[in-house]
């Protein structure tokens, strides 16, 4: 049986996330926003994370990536690093009031792309499409996981 490759669920997924990706863009940069800011943003100002490392670990990036972030938002004046008092190469990161000021309104730029993207949708559907993605997500991970201890030396 043949397969329609542009059907399948990693391509439409793909499709979704660039999407997505151009549309918050083009949302959030007027507010001195990168897309790619606001789970680090967020994880902060909400205490899960206060390190690099942490938040590298909470957003689900690469080190050096997150690394490159954290660089562009202390260039925008988001965040800052602070000498962590319990270790002195290390650094507390911690946002700006300008990173706090404009939050609120780069998250609802954000809602309202996701209830366009959902139009038509009901509530129901869109809690479980969201609880589908959450499962693909964990599936994905379990498999990478797996991936990697397979691929250590014996």
């Amino acid at each position: 049986m043949e397969h329609d490759v542009l059907s399948t669920p990693g391509h439409l997924i793909s499709l979704a996330s660039r999407s997505f990706a151009r549309l918050s863009e083009m949302r959030l940069k007027p507010l001195g926003f990168g897309v790619g800011y606001l789970p680090a943003l967020m994880a902060l100002r909400d205490g899960l994370a206060t390190s690099q490392r942490d938040l590298a670990r909470v957003v689900r990036i690469e080190q050096p990536s997150m690394a490159q972030m954290m660089v562009r938002m202390e260039r925008d004046g988001l965040i800052r690093r602070d000498p962590d008092p319990a270790d002195g190469r290390s650094s507390r990161i911690a946002l700006t009031q300008t990173a706090l000021a404009r939050l609120p309104d780069a998250c609802d730029a954000l809602f309202q792309g996701n209830r366009e993207a959902l139009k038509g949708f009901s509530d129901e559907e869109a809690e479980h499409f969201i609880a589908m993605l959450k499962r693909v997500i964990a599936n994905l991970d379990g498999l990478g996981a797996g991936a990697a201890v397979s691929q250590e030396p014996r």
